[in-house]
């Protein structure tokens, strides 16, 4: 089932949690194929949460041979152990690790995206990080998950001031921040089997301002707790206490839920 939002956004409820996975993947695929054919090239922000999207595109992309020499592929965040220093590759909470072990590990060579177009960000490097987004022309797709107070990527709700505007929130670029306690320790519980203690206490995001200039945007909701934010999200007022509010401004937005989580919505 899918409906239009009076806000405009694209509500798409489908059977099941793997559906779900299984829509992601091919609207990545119909991004590619359709800049492939256009001859021009497809960068897209992704996340690591959720990732069960990748094998699934990975094993399209090898059965059908669909080349993704054009493709850029941006990660909307990463975990840092300090404001200034990158979690390990190794570490079971890395996204990087994890992109590879879902996904590039799982392409044929003659169809992978070359490493030169795999881009994390990385602390010391967030304005550079902007510019490469810019520098490739935009983003065609800016897929994501939603966090428990509302965020999209690492964008945590301001703290500190909380007088900033949705307005002001929406210009906010690629910057390293704190994790809030209740994103900690919501991660802790999907991620971590609880263990809050082990949890990074520190991020770098992609910013609002170059998730809003994606040309489309996907949202994945496949945890349960979701329906009660994603509420909020959908129906409140557009403020930066709710990040992802943010996303009624933007004119092409789909929301996809499995019916279990998205049934009222």
């Amino acid at each position: 089932m899918e409906r239009i939002l009076d806000n405009g956004i694209r509500l798409r409820l489908l059977k099941s949690e793997s559906d779900v996975y299984l829509d992601m993947a091919l609207t990545m695929l119909d991004t590619i194929c359709r800049c492939e054919r256009e001859k021009r090239p497809c960068p897209m922000i992704v996340p690591v949460g959720p990732t069960a999207q990748y094998p699934i595109l990975a094993e399209l992309v090898n059965r059908f041979n669909v080349s993704l020499r054009n493709v850029h592929i941006f990660n909307m965040d990463e975990y840092l152990i300090s404001p200034s220093q990158t979690i390990a590759v190794e570490h079971p909470m890395s996204f990087h690790g994890r992109m590879e072990r879902d996904f590039y590990s799982r392409l044929r060579p003659e169809v992978t995206v070359p490493a030169s177009q795999r881009h994390f960000p990385e602390p010391g490097k967030e304005a550079e990080y902007d510019r490469m987004i810019d520098d490739v022309g935009g983003i065609e797709l800016c897929l994501g998950g939603l966090g428990i107070n509302g965020h999209i990527a690492f964008n945590e709700p301001p703290e500190k001031d909380i007088t900033m505007t949705a307005e002001e929130f929406a210009t906010l670029n690629t910057r390293v921040l704190p994790i809030t306690r209740e994103t900690r320790t919501v991660n802790a519980i999907g991620y971590q089997r609880g263990d809050i203690r082990g949890m990074p206490e520190w991020c770098i995001t992609v910013g609002m301002r170059q998730i809003l200039a994606s040309k489309d945007i996907y949202i994945a909701l496949n945890r349960d707790w979701q329906y009660g934010i994603a509420q909020h999200v959908l129906h409140d007022n557009v403020q930066a206490a709710i990040p992802a509010s943010l996303l009624q401004n933007h004119p092409h937005v789909t929301f996809c839920a499995p019916e279990s989580i998205g049934a009222g919505l």
